[in-house]
């Protein structure tokens, strides 16, 4: 008891001092306070914040209007931090996950031809499974039955087709009739100043300036407006409506056999992202105890899946747990103030509209380059020395920019790996959901 004490007095939390919040989120159980808390709050929503002005420029390329695609990504990323912050009392902030929502614009609309309200449909159906995972021993078994490998594999690929898209969008890599792909010319603006971003959050991210994406796209908008290419509309107003995309999601144009593919890679993608997300930060933030368990990791799981359904309700791609939130770890967030923190800076964000719609879509292009080659680091993990291993990631990674959809890369890469261990006799490593995966994927390219 003595001990105790003299830890709360060295972190400023004596007894008379521990009020509402250190019961709901447990502060001097955690070593912690409130100003680190709501200072890690902050840390953790100036490195996500680019999400709020880049969600928006992918949905309105789906044909959602920009300034609900505004509001229904700040509701989102809110809901998903007050979830997360109050029910699992984790320091992880969400948001609309990137690489998703270009799947959701590019992929699913825009090559697929579905509209934007079915693409919804199939967010929250995707969502309403990985609640049930999460509630049952599913979640456990499918995620030990999905090899290593290609768990690495879909989120390096997901970053290769992220980057694609901002490279293609920055106007840096062009179509071609005689090569497919081609460089673009640095002599247009916006391919210059993208490349200028991308560079810039990159040598800022290096030497740990606060805030370096958020930072660079807001140096770059600025350096557009003076050449003119951008056009001030103020910086503060009333939220938009958020009407074009409140339950707009169609469910029923969903329950297609043509997007079961659809589903699961919305599905897979944010399932493998969120548990390697929450595992690091898990461990960053001291939430392991000594025999290696844990803390709430269960109530995180199911915070994150429930994020997802709540979120197509107002419009957003499926709403994941960022791994900027270690960031906040790094500043000393420990409980789920720092979460909530995040959801109520969010929530203040929706009255920027006029400054999310000034950012042009070369800055938003430079930042998506960057995150993307942040999501390709995955493939350190991969054993390269195992080919029935690294050919079905190597396939995976490089049909999602190719195919230029996540889901046909999942289903490559996964019936790539089921073929060369089954005719290299290892069929033991082959577990049964993932034979069911591959009959689906047949079936798919087969009669769809």
């Amino acid at each position: 008891m003595e001990t105790t004490k003299q830890e709360q007095a060295a972190l400023g939390l004596q007894p008379k001092n521990l009020g509402l919040l250190d019961r709901i989120f447990k502060l001097s159980a955690h070593r912690t306070t409130i100003k680190t808390e709501l200072l890690a709050g902050l840390t953790t929503f100036v490195t996500m914040a680019y999400i709020i002005f880049v969600n928006p420029n992918i949905m309105a390329d789906a044909g959602i209007d920009h300034g609900a695609a505004f509001v229904a990504t700040c509701i989102g990323a809110a809901l998903g931090c007050l979830l997360m912050g109050l029910y699992a009392n984790w320091p992880v902030g969400l948001a609309p996950g990137m690489g998703l929502n270009a799947f959701f614009t590019y992929t699913v609309v825009g090559e697929m031809g579905y509209s934007w309200e079915i693409a919804l449909g199939a967010v929250f159906l995707s969502g309403i499974l990985f609640m049930i995972m999460s509630l049952s021993r599913l979640r456990e078994w499918l995620l030990n039955s999905i090899p290593m490998s290609l768990r690495f594999a879909m989120g390096a690929g997901v970053g290769l087709f992220l980057g694609l898209i901002g490279l293609k969008t920055a106007g840096i890599v062009v179509d071609s009739p005689a090569t497919l792909l081609t460089m673009g010319s640095f002599g247009e603006p916006t391919a210059l100043l993208a490349a200028v971003c991308f560079l810039m959050i990159a040598v800022l991210s290096h030497r740990n300036v606060f805030g370096a994406i958020l930072l660079s796209m807001l140096v770059v908008t600025g350096i557009g407006w003076a050449m003119g290419l951008v056009e001030y509309n103020g910086l503060v107003s009333m939220p938009p409506s958020l009407a074009p995309t409140w339950l707009a999601m169609d469910i029923a144009g969903a329950l297609n056999v043509a997007m079961v593919s659809v589903i699961l890679a919305f599905l897979f993608v944010n399932m493998f992202d969120t548990a390697g997300t929450l595992m690091g930060v898990a461990h960053r933030a001291h939430l392991v105890d000594e025999d290696g368990k844990i803390q709430n990791l269960s109530r995180a799981l199911k915070a994150d899946s429930t994020s997802s359904v709540v979120g197509a309700f107002v419009g957003c791609p499926p709403v994941t747990s960022y791994v900027e939130s270690a960031s906040g770890v790094a500043a000393g967030g420990r409980t789920g103030l720092t979460a909530v923190t995040v959801g109520a800076l969010f929530l203040i964000a929706m009255f920027f509209a006029p400054l999310a719609g000034m950012i042009p879509a070369y800055a938003t292009a430079g930042a998506l380059i960057y995150v993307a080659m942040l999501m390709m680091s995955g493939l350190a993990n991969i054993d390269w020395k195992d080919h029935t291993d690294t050919i079905p990631a190597i396939v995976t990674v490089v049909m999602m920019p190719l195919t230029f959809s996540i889901a046909n890369g999942i289903a490559l890469g996964f019936l790539t790996y089921a073929t060369l261990k089954l005719l290299t006799g290892q069929r033991d490593k082959v577990s049964i959901s993932l034979y069911v995966l591959c009959v689906i994927f047949i079936a798919k390219f087969a009669f769809l």
